[in-house]
């Protein structure tokens, strides 16, 4: 995940200038190597850590990395966080390392990362690649069915995905090349033959029961919202069936007919419409986990085919 971090999203708004947009990320293959080593590291509690490098038009470089630390809980981690990313940036400076904040990246388990707090993270540093009609949408705290009609956006539309393309430097690419095997066709890899992705399914499955109990919770709420609309609808019209007669008794007896909207009416009150955000959220999180499950179970679904007629030979 990478997100343009230099300048706050309120100051660039402020100043009214128009960012290019992004179209790739390039990124040191050594960077990689240091984001698998943290995250294997940890494993598998979560992780993140800071990107540093450059933005250059429509490219975002990134040249070097730091992982955050994972501290206890009764720790003051937003304080002792910003400290020690500026001590991190301060010696980098100090060797002369790219200390250019571009972005951040985060662990996640199986994809899990589409929440509430990372939508928030995503606008506090100005995050160019969600969106524009979503990011229309959330500084507003909008999400009304209404509103997402009218900006045509569903649950697809939140985030933009960007190309990453892998560069290295010459010396690293002739030592890469240094390293290949004279004769790949020999090696073995006998991972690529195991039939078992009963842990990979058992989790992905996990995780989408546990999203689909969550979406059935925020329908719920919609339900709660329209079943308490209806009921204000009746009592409205029942009320201005009332004030009609009283007002035709009164016009009979030459009287000034009395308004038929009352402000002061609680049932007149709108009733807010609940947001339609998590659930949004969520159905993307289970789209994530029905695509995983179903590439697992085409490529378990090959092995053991493979197998049977090696087996039936």
């Amino acid at each position: 995940m990478a997100n343009s971090m230099a300048r706050s999203f309120l100051q660039v708004a402020a100043t009214e200038e128009v960012a290019s947009p992004l179209r790739v990320v390039q990124i040191e293959g050594l960077v990689i190597l240091k984001i698998i080593k943290h995250c294997k590291e940890f494993s598998p509690a979560l992780v993140t850590g800071q990107l540093l490098g450059l933005d250059v038009g429509t490219v975002l470089e990134v040249t070097n990395c730091f992982p955050f630390p994972i501290r206890e809980e009764d720790e003051e981690i937003e304080a002792d966080g910003a400290n020690y990313q500026l001590e991190m940036m301060r010696c980098l400076r100090e060797v002369n390392v790219d200390n250019n904040t571009v972005g951040w990246y985060q662990s996640t388990i199986l994809g899990s990362y589409q929440t509430v707090e990372l939508i928030e993270t995503f606008m506090n540093y100005q995050a160019l690649k969600l969106s524009d009609s979503f990011m229309e949408l959330y500084r507003a705290k909008n999400f009304t069915g209404e509103k997402l009609r009218e900006k045509n956006l569903s649950w697809v539309d939140i985030f933009e995905e960007i190309p990453i393309k892998v560069s290295n430097s010459a010396l690293i690419s002739a030592f890469m090349t240094e390293l290949e095997s004279d004769t790949p066709v020999t090696q073995c890899d006998h991972d690529r033959l195991q039939l078992s992705t009963k842990p990979f399914m058992e989790r992905n499955m996990e995780f989408l029961i546990e999203c689909m109990d969550d979406l059935s919770m925020e329908q719920q709420k919609f339900q709660f919202y329209y079943r308490s609309l209806s009921r204000q609808q009746v009592q409205q019209q029942a009320w201005l069936q009332k004030r009609r007669a009283e007002n035709m008794a009164r016009k009979a007896a030459g009287e000034e007919p009395l308004p038929e909207e009352d402000p002061s009416n609680p049932i007149f009150k709108p009733i807010p419409e609940p947001s339609r955000l998590e659930g949004f959220l969520i159905t993307n999180q289970i789209a994530n986990y029905c695509n995983q499950i179903n590439a697992v179970a085409g490529q378990s679904f090959n092995r053991l085919y493979l197998m049977k007629s090696l087996h039936d030979k």
